[in-house]
């Protein structure tokens, strides 16, 4: 079954502690507080026990993402998330919060500067440590409070934290019963003196990207890992917030980056709430581009959303986000 406590902890980081890999599950520990003074643990994954061993990363130093407005106040503790669309729950495939194939595969632990898992992270906890007002935000399954146990890292009472701060779909074997929808799990970080979010994005190699929509499982005829670069039709722009009165004409343009023509019969948008727009089934040639305008459902939301481009098989082929700062100029078209 899919997480059974998927939510966010808003917390400040007051210690960290690395795992070498030749533990057998070698973790990159952390020791977290909220305002209420409770004690959490976070433990991230640093090296799968799924063939491949290392773990993709990224990490975004200016994340721009309608999600961040949704999260609950600073340091406020655990809040527990409903796992769909249109809230502050996370969607490595739904929620276009990143391409997938930025992502880059890292040991977790080996000798030398910079160059590992750890590594990575130690500079962006490191960040958080050295500045008393950043904001941490780490999305997962949350366990405990665990009354009269000591957490086994850190010493605090009650154990008390959270796990599976990674993508949390796809997963084959003896991990397929945690696969759902909207509950990856990462690591997120304000620091309001630059106005600016930094983002932290784990997943298992062995995890697939193109997964069922009601259960999170990999659809097994689609390739493993897409690759944008490789995708026919992509987003262009939108026409998000366009002059005049409401109903207003909100438009997505679509340009084909192929070779060959594509026919668009059976191809749909969906918008960050899942609504579904059919595409027109018309011959797109190559370089040509197709301007799609809003309608049964589909809405660009004036403060921020997602668009996601399907094509006849369902699967998706390219997805875009943007801001209520990149919305809010009225008649501009955003740009991906």
């Amino acid at each position: 079954m899919p997480l059974m406590n998927y939510g966010v902890l808003a917390c400040r980081v007051v210690e960290r502690r690395r795992e070498g890999a030749p533990d057998d599950t070698p973790h990159y520990q952390l020791h977290l507080t909220d305002d209420e003074g409770t004690h959490y643990r976070g433990a991230v994954n640093v090296l799968s026990q799924e063939a491949p061993s290392e773990l993709l990363f990224l990490a975004v130093d200016d994340f721009r993402h309608p999600v961040t407005a949704q999260l609950p106040p600073a340091r406020s503790g655990w809040t527990e998330l409903q796992s769909r669309p249109g809230t502050a729950s996370l969607d490595f495939i739904r929620g276009n919060l990143f391409a997938p194939e930025s992502m880059r595969k890292l040991p977790p632990d080996v000798l030398g500067p910079d160059n590992d898992l750890s590594d990575r992270l130690d500079h962006y906890i490191g960040r958080a440590l050295g500045d008393p007002t950043a904001e941490l935000y780490v999305f997962g399954e949350r366990w405990g409070p665990e009354r009269n146990k000591r957490d086994k890292v850190f010493g605090f009472e009650p154990g008390n934290g959270v796990h599976e701060i990674h993508m949390n779909q796809g997963s084959v074997g003896r991990f397929r019963p945690t696969n759902g929808v909207w509950q990856d799990g990462a690591l997120m970080i304000h620091f309001p003196a630059e106005s600016r979010w930094a983002a932290v994005f784990l997943a298992f190699q062995s995890q697939a990207w193109h997964t069922d929509d009601q259960t999170g499982h990999p659809i097994e005829t689609a390739p493993a890992r897409p690759v944008r670069g490789e995708a026919e039709m992509r987003i262009l722009a939108a026409m998000v917030n366009p002059k005049g009165p409401a109903p207003e004409r909100e438009t997505v343009t679509l340009i084909n980056a192929s070779p060959e023509s594509v026919d668009l019969a059976g191809w749909r948008l969906a918008d960050g709430n899942d609504h579904m727009l059919p595409l027109p089934p018309e011959l797109v040639a190559a370089g040509a581009t197709v301007v799609v305008q809003g309608g049964n459902g589909f809405a660009l939301g004036n403060r921020g959303g997602a668009i996601t481009l399907l094509d006849s098989s369902g699967l998706k082929v390219d997805g875009v986000s943007y801001t209520e700062a990149e919305a809010r100029r009225e008649g501009w078209t955003v740009s991906f």
